[in-house]
């Protein structure tokens, strides 16, 4: 079958293609698939859909089944379970002042092992706190460290745009973000206008990228001399978004003009479509 289906098993959490074979799924559907650490119970997040030419053609996990009601009960039996383990941890690192910050914690859906999550700056000595797990919960212990992006992610958040984060809703990997992209869409450089939650760059400075960097093309270079209603000027600014410039005139004063209000002698507009059109009508064999 050539269709797809995206399988969430964290709130949050990274959305993995999956084969769905003969089930008819709905979004929210509970799904037991097997994973390469075992059996695992995770949510349909985006339905079954056929493959498109932009999908790779790579083979996917199959679902193994629909999740039966004792397997949804046990796994949230675990969920709840999560919280005591996250607790006692808790408890046990400000008990011993480990240099580490306790992001998040997760239980296999077998039982057999319980991933503890967290983030420091460098490496903890946490071999005294395993060994505490070990005895309170009786089940093998594996502490896994974590970013601070990737710790944003799991948490979740709002963004200074007043959103829920990127990364916790539709990001699903991290790609590097530089400075030259802050640059590019001027914004200002001020580390509490371009960091995110992480206190790391945006992520949005990255997938904006490329729209900013075709439009910019579009517009007319920063320093180019232009005629406005207002008289002559300089651009200091584009703006990409309104796909207009900012201009300083002679006189001193700044003015926002759009693109096709511009006058310049050498400079010619990209001409559109529609400009043809115009054209063409104004014309006396088109006014006939």
């Amino acid at each position: 079958m050539n269709k797809v289906v995206g399988i969430q098993f964290r709130k949050g959490g990274k959305v993995y293609d999956f084969d769905p074979g003969p089930f008819v799924l709905n979004r929210g559907d509970k799904v037991m698939v097997i994973t390469d650490e075992g059996p695992a119970i995770g949510c349909v997040y985006a339905e079954p859909q056929t493959r498109g030419d932009d999908m790779p053609k790579r083979s996917l996990k199959k679902l193994f089944r629909l999740a039966t009601r004792e397997e949804i009960d046990r796994f949230e039996q675990n969920c709840r379970q999560e919280e005591g383990v996250y607790q006692y941890c808790y408890k046990k690192i400000n008990e011993s002042l480990l240099p580490m910050s306790l992001v998040s914690v997760e239980r296999r859906f077998d039982g057999s092992k319980i991933v503890v999550y967290f983030t420091a700056d460098g490496r903890v000595d946490f071999r005294a706190l395993v060994k505490d797990l070990v005895q309170e919960f009786r089940t093998r212990i594996e502490m896994r460290q974590i970013g601070v992006r990737q710790q944003a992610k799991i948490v979740g958040g709002l963004g200074p745009c007043g959103r829920p984060l990127c990364c916790s809703t539709f990001l699903d990997n991290f790609a590097p973000v530089t400075i030259k992209m802050a640059k590019a869409q001027n914004i200002s450089l001020n580390p509490s206008k371009i960091s995110g939650m992480c206190s790391r760059l945006m992520c949005c400075l990255n997938f904006e990228h490329e729209y900013y960097e075709k439009v910019s093309k579009e517009l007319p270079k920063v320093g180019k001399k232009v005629m406005t209603k207002e008289g002559e000027g300089k651009i200091i600014r584009q703006n990409a978004l309104k796909e207009s410039v900012t201009v300083m005139l002679e006189s001193g004063g700044e003015v926002e003009v759009k693109v096709q209000e511009l006058v310049r002698d050498g400079f010619f507009r990209k001409k559109s479509k529609k400009d043809d059109a115009r054209e063409a009508s104004d014309t006396p064999q088109g006014r006939e």
